[in-house]
């Protein structure tokens, strides 16, 4: 069994992708549109049109996995901050928050300790 966590990275597709795309249109959408591979640790994620349904996709060591989520009522917050390009990274502890339908829109950290990167 996956699970996410903190470690990972996360980029959410700034665009709406169609939710019929299986393994092979979702890493399509992150090797020409995201510019990234897909194949990396990274966690990839798409919302449709009407942000009522999510798709998370993830390569597991020697495969894609694909999760999905379609919501019975309501719509997942649409990020407004300004974007470079059709990806934009959320941190985990946040993208919990959108999944969960808390608002992100005016949230504050408080800071926080943070490990410098490694070179």
């Amino acid at each position: 069994m996956i699970s996410f966590n903190s470690n990972q990275k996360f980029y959410i597709y700034t665009k709406p992708a169609d939710m019929r795309n299986g393994f092979d249109g979702l890493s399509g959408l992150v090797r020409n549109e995201m510019k990234s591979d897909p194949r990396s640790e990274e966690v990839y994620v798409f919302f449709n049109g009407t942000r009522d349904k999510v798709k998370l996709l993830v390569w597991d060591r020697d495969g894609f996995v694909i999760y999905s989520k379609r919501l019975e009522k309501g719509r997942f917050e649409l990020i407004k901050q300004s974007v470079e390009g059709n990806k934009y990274y959320i941190r985990y502890d946040h993208l919990v928050m959108l999944l969960s339908g808390i608002s992100l829109f005016g949230l504050r950290q408080k800071p926080r300790y943070e490990m410098a990167a490694q070179r």
